[in-house]
């Protein structure tokens, strides 16, 4: 499937890391301020360290209160307990909820460990249509055009399932795990249109390494080989980016 939209996504170009995370805290602050009891998506990786470092210092200040937030997390490995050092649970604690207000009742991150994991991944996205659906959703982006676990190829039309992870992005984990066999062979991720029901989407990419990925996104161009371009179908997009040139 290939169409070509016209680009509404709001683009803002920034000079530095620090910049793209205080822009993108700026617009999550002001959906707390504006809706406390907001639901959140969020995501992992090194490119919202900043930003959750900046929500950090918000709320110790007082500017901003996490205990009527609802989260929800883009994906988890499969098969790693949550106490693992290398699992999102354990990454977003250290990084986030360990540091602000949110109560743990509060915090939902796919469970790669179910029992049934087919199950999980409805019962999952039936917890956020339970909730509200996801006011405002954090993304990263893969050089491959990749959100979530979604690798180029998947369906526009997935919900939260369970996706093989491919060699090139096993290799780029295997710095979070200490040896690299250990990097799980498969994900659970909420799916595409998961990630487009959200209200409001905020995608960061700093660093020339997603240059391509940049240009292939402003071109309008819409095709399941590269999984971010559905944004362009979305009326809510913010895409803060740097460091691309």
């Amino acid at each position: 499937m290939t169409s070509v939209m016209k680009n509404t996504i709001k683009w803002v170009e920034v000079n530095s890391y620090d910049e793209m995370s205080e822009v993108a805290a700026n617009i999550f602050t002001a959906q707390l301020q504006a809706k406390p009891d907001s639901v959140l998506g969020l995501a992992t990786g090194g490119s919202p360290v900043g930003m959750y470092e900046e929500l950090v210092k918000r709320q110790q200040a007082g500017q901003i209160s996490f205990k009527d937030v609802k989260t929800f997390n883009l994906d988890e490995y499969v098969g790693l307990e949550q106490s693992n050092p290398a699992s999102y649970w354990t990454f977003m604690h250290d990084v986030l909820f360990n540091h602000v207000d949110v109560k743990e009742e509060n915090i939902h991150l796919p469970n790669g460990k179910a029992a049934d994991l087919a199950i999980e991944c409805q019962a999952y996205d039936a917890r956020i249509a339970e909730a509200g659906g996801i006011d405002l959703q954090l993304l990263g982006i893969g050089v491959n055009g990749h959100i979530g676990f979604n690798e180029p190829g998947t369906p526009f039309t997935s919900l939260t399932n369970i996706v093989e992870l491919t060699e090139s992005t096993r290799t780029e984990n295997a710095i979070y795990f200490d040896n690299p066999a250990d990097v799980p062979t498969h994900a659970i991720t909420m799916g595409i249109q998961s990630i487009m029901n959200a209200k409001a989407i905020v995608l960061i990419a700093f660093g020339a390494k997603k240059l391509e990925a940049m240009e292939k996104l402003r071109s309008g161009v819409v095709t399941e080989d590269f999984p971010a371009s559905q944004l362009l179908n979305h009326p809510n997009v913010t895409v803060i980016y740097g460091g691309t040139k």
